[in-house]
C-alpha cells in the first residue's frame, strides 16, 4: 500500500457499523448544539450519505453506516476491513472542522469526537484531521526492541517513587528527534482509548481486547514511571511512532466497547514479582512483524479459543506476570470509595457526586439538577442515568467504578479544579 494512498478503495460494504458524533467547544467542556454534520464516503465528496444535527448535549443520534463484511476484520488479509468516511462539521460562530478517514467497522459502535474553535479566537486555521490507516492494515515501521525492565541505577536518572495514573499524556506526533513534530496534551484514558482503537480491531473477542489494553497501558505507564523521554531532555511523555512507541492518531474515532473497557480497568498495569515499575510490554501484529512480546493476531485467536485476558497475557509474557493497580490517580477530586453508590445510599460520597453532577449540568443541561443532600434517591439515579447516556456508559443509574471516575473527569474538565496535591 503506497505511503501517499492513505485510504484504500472501498468495495463491498454489505454490513453495517454504527457511529455517533460528539461536538464540543475548544474553549472548554461545552457541547455545541445545532451543529450540522455532513457525512460522505471517503473519495466520493459529492455523494452525501447522511446529514445530522447535534442535540443540546452536542451529540448526534447514533446512525448505521455501510461497512465491509465482519469476516475481513477477523483474519489478516489484503482487503480493508473497515469503511472510511469523511465528516464536515459547521456551527454558527465556529470554524468548520473536517475529519477525513473515520473508520467504521461492522457490527460495532464508535464515536467521533470533534472540537470546534470559536471564530472569535484569533488563531491559525486548524488543519483538517486526516486519520491514517489502521496499524493492522498498513506497514508501519516495526517496534525497536527494548528491555522490558529499565535500569534504575544510572547516575542522574529521575523516576517516580510510585506508580501513578497521570492526568495528561504529552504525545509527540512523530519520531523522538523530529523537533518539527507537534506535541499534543491528551488525557490518559483518551490516549489509551485512541491507541487501542488504532492498534486492534474492536470486533475481536472481549478478552483479547482486554489483554491488549493491559499491554498498552503497561507500556504507557512504563514510559511515565521511568520518565523515559524526559531523562533524554525531551519535553514529552511518548511518541506516536510505532518504531519507538505505539500508534496514536490525532482526532480519530473511538470504538465504544474499547472505551468502556478502558474506563473499567484504566488504573491497571502489568507487573512481575519484586519489580516496582510497570513492565514495558512490547507487542506486534504477529503476521508481517514478529517480536518477543504479545502477538496481536495471535491474541485474537487465543480469545477465539476462550482464553481469559490474564491467560493471554501469561501465554506471551510468562506465568509470573500479573495485573497490578496504580496507587494513585491524578487529577480527580477523590478516589473511588470501593463500593457502588445506588438508591438508598447516604453520606458524603453521595453528596460529592450530587455536587459534581450539578456542576456538570451547567454545561450539559440534559442532566437534571438534584438536591445535594447526601441521599441517593430516584432523582439522583435519573441524573446518573442521564450522565451515563451522554458519556457512553451503560445506563444503570448506579455510580460504579467507571461512572465514578468518568463523573470526576468531566467535573474537573468543566470546573478546571482538583484537590491540591493530586
Amino acid at each position: 500500500m503506497p505511503q501517499n494512498k492513505l485510504h484504500a478503495a472501498q468495495a463491498d460494504l454489505s454490513d453495517k457499523g454504527r457511529l455517533q458524533i460528539n461536538v464540543t467547544s475548544s474553549l472548554g467542556y461545552f457541547p455545541v448544539a445545532d451543529a450540522k454534520i455532513t457525512i460522505t464516503l471517503s473519495g466520493q465528496p459529492d455523494t452525501v450519505i447522511e446529514e445530522l444535527n447535534t442535540d443540546i448535549s452536542g451529540q448526534t443520534q447514533e446512525i448505521e453506516l455501510p461497512a465491509p463484511p465482519l469476516d475481513l476484520s477477523l483474519e489478516p488479509g489484503d482487503e480493508q476491513p473497515y469503511a472510511d468516511y469523511d465528516i464536515a462539521v459547521t456551527a454558527p460562530g465556529y470554524e468548520t472542522v473536517v475529519v477525513e478517514g473515520v473508520q467504521v467497522l461492522p457490527e460495532v459502535e464508535s464515536f467521533q469526537p470533534v472540537s470546534m474553535v470559536p471564530q472569535e479566537i484569533e488563531t491559525a486555521p486548524e488543519e483538517d484531521i486526516l486519520i491514517p490507516p489502521h496499524t493492522l492494515f498498513y506497514d508501519y515501521p516495526p517496534k525497536i526492541e527494548e528491555d522490558e525492565v529499565k535500569p534504575m541505577d544510572e547516575d542522574g536518572e529521575i523516576v517516580l517513587s510510585r506508580v501513578v495514573v497521570p492526568e495528561t499524556i504529552v504525545v509527540h506526533d512523530g519520531l523522538p528527534d523530529d523537533n518539527s513534530a507537534q506535541n499534543y496534551y491528551v488525557s490518559y484514558k483518551d490516549y489509551i482509548k485512541n491507541v487501542a482503537s488504532s492498534e486492534i480491531y474492536a470486533t475481536w473477542p472481549e478478552q483479547t481486547i482486554y489483554a491488549n489494553i493491559l499491554a498498552i497501558m503497561s507500556f504507557t505507564l512504563n514510559r511515565v514511571y521511568t520518565e523515559w523521554y524526559r531523562n533524554q531532555g525531551k519535553n514529552f511523555t511518548i511518541t506516536s511512532s510505532t518504531a519507538y512507541d505505539q500508534k496514536w492518531m490525532r482526532g480519530r474515532n473511538i470504538f465504544s466497547n474499547i472505551s468502556y473497557l478502558v474506563d473499567t480497568i484504566f488504573a491497571n498495569y502489568l507487573s512481575r514479582p519484586g519489580i516496582r515499575q510497570p513492565i514495558f510490554t512490547s507487542y506486534c501484529n504477529g503476521t508481517t512483524v514478529t517480536c518477543s512480546g504479545l502477538s496481536q493476531w495471535g491474541s485474537k485467536y487465543l480469545g477465539d479459543q476462550g482464553y481469559s485476558a490474564i491467560e493471554i497475557i501469561r501465554y506471551y509474557y510468562g506465568s509470573n506476570m500479573y495485573i497490578n493497580t496504580a496507587t494513585s490517580v491524578s487529577g480527580v477530586p477523590s478516589s473511588w470509595p470501593g463500593y457502588n453508590l445506588t438508591v438508598g445510599a447516604r453520606g458524603d460520597k453521595v453528596r460529592q457526586i450530587q455536587q459534581q453532577l450539578n456542576r456538570i449540568a451547567q454545561n450539559y443541561p440534559a442532566i437534571p439538577v438534584v438536591a445535594a443532600d447526601g441521599i441517593y434517591g430516584q432523582r439522583t439515579a435519573e441524573a446518573v442515568r442521564s450522565f451515563q447516556r451522554i458519556f457512553g456508559l451503560p445506563v444503570s443509574g448506579i455510580v460504579d467504578y467507571p461512572t465514578w471516575y468518568k463523573i470526576s473527569a468531566v467535573y474537573v474538565a468543566v470546573s478546571r479544579i482538583s484537590e491540591p496535591g493530586t
